[in-house]
């Protein structure tokens, strides 16, 4: 199993410092980088302090500049908010700077308000049509000129300039339901799998999705299925509190923007009482800490052993929860000594 971190410039309330903010980023992606991470991924959000991402290619090639040997994933870009000849040539300049260690990442959206901002009109749940429209079309213009008169956009000849450095960039697709495994697997895409906060059962539906994609439509599909969890290991009492608490917290305000039942201001998003989201993600604290990539080391070699026994090739470490920055490097680097030696 091969191990990937997410992590967002992530801001709880206005007394932390934008500079604290990134400062910690970059060292985190750092630390991953020297732990031998094979990937960071940098997510597309617009106007919420919980994850500032107005331009996923803007990140990498600020970590790029500060790393050696980690890829950078663009995870993912939103397709119904770009451009296709705009997002081909961001990416190939990525991918130029960073010395070839681009993975490009498209997906359709999580939250209606940032639709309702950067798309008016168009629903989330229609959003996926954009991305299935948008993915070969970047690789046509990767490598050269091709006229387009599709769905959602239209242009003459053109091409991505600059070309990526990579002669095949790898493609990653956000899966949940089995019209996008589908979609992955014809396309021969890299499969980016989140069960949010369910239980093991969640990622053997996915699982169960793969496989059958894969015999309806490409029986010889060897993409890579990528797996995230919300990750905190620890080895006290307090740290195990405190990472309970935080991803509470975070799912109540994840929990507005899912279903528009509360406020943002100036980027701050309010919180939504927790029993509202039952039966979207689970909020009882010991599921969480059962469901979640939570717990001691031990704990957390077993569940990794558990989804690596499913066919899970690689684990995405999602740091940013709302945690602490000092406990977010504690549980990272509990990770890396105790935890990924176990699969070396």
């Amino acid at each position: 199993m091969k191990f990937h971190i997410a992590i967002n410039l992530e801001r709880m309330d206005a007394a932390t410092p934008m500079q604290d903010v990134a400062q910690h980023t970059i060292a985190m992606v750092q630390m991953a980088d020297r732990a031998g991470f094979e990937i960071a991924w940098a997510a597309e959000h617009h106007a919420i302090e919980m994850t500032i991402a107005p331009n996923p290619m803007q990140i990498l090639t600020w970590w790029a500049g500060h790393t050696e040997n980690i890829r950078m994933g663009c995870g993912v870009a939103n397709a119904a908010y770009w451009h296709p000849i705009d997002i081909a040539g961001e990416a190939a300049l990525v991918d130029l700077i960073s010395g070839g260690r681009l993975e490009m990442g498209l997906g359709s959206g999580a939250y209606q308000r940032e639709f309702d901002r950067m798309h008016p009109g168009l629903k989330q749940s229609d959003s996926w049509r954009y991305m299935q429209e948008m993915l070969p079309l970047v690789r046509q213009l990767w490598q050269g000129d091709v006229e387009h008169n599709g769905e959602y956009w239209q242009f003459p000849r053109a091409t991505s300039c600059p070309k990526p450095m990579q002669q095949d960039v790898p493609m990653w697709v956000a899966a949940r339901s089995p019209i996008t495994y589908d979609y992955a697997v014809q396309n021969d895409c890299n499969i980016l799998s989140w069960p949010l906060t369910k239980g093991f059962e969640e990622a053997e539906r996915y699982k169960a999705h793969l496989e059958a994609a894969k015999a309806a439509y490409n029986p010889n599909y060897q993409g890579t299925f990528s797996l995230m969890r919300h990750t905190s290991v620890y080895a006290n009492e307090t740290d195990r509190q405190t990472a309970i608490d935080a991803v509470r917290r975070v799912l109540g305000q994840f929990g507005n923007l899912m279903m528009q039942s509360g406020d943002v201001m100036n980027g701050f998003v309010e919180r939504v009482p927790l029993e509202s989201l039952e039966g979207n993600v689970f909020v009882e604290p010991t599921m969480l800490e059962e469901n979640l990539m939570f717990g001691t080391p031990e704990a957390v070699i077993a569940k990794l052993k558990r989804y690596e026994a499913l066919g899970v090739d690689a684990f995405i470490y999602y740091a940013s929860m709302g945690l602490g920055m000092a406990q977010q490097k504690r549980s990272l680097q509990l990770f890396i000594d105790e935890v990924m030696p176990e699969f070396a």
